[in-house]
């Protein structure tokens, strides 16, 4: 079963589009890229927010495990 967690490897910041990059089975730089892009079409804050909130709740890879 997967489970969505935040990567040790594959980590910039926090490791979120790591994580959900390895998710869905997609290089970690498409997730970026469309963060970055979204980002952008909203002003910024709902997507800083939506990243703030997720480093809370998705555990790191080595907590999991």
């Amino acid at each position: 079963m997967k489970k969505l967690v935040r990567t040790q490897h594959d980590r910039k910041l926090a490791g979120i589009c790591g994580g959900i990059a390895k998710y869905f089975g997609v290089d970690s730089t498409i997730v970026r890229i469309a963060t970055v892009i979204l980002f952008f079409i909203t002003t910024g804050f709902p997507v800083l927010l939506a990243y703030f909130i997720a480093v809370f709740l998705i555990p790191n890879e080595e907590d999991v495990q």
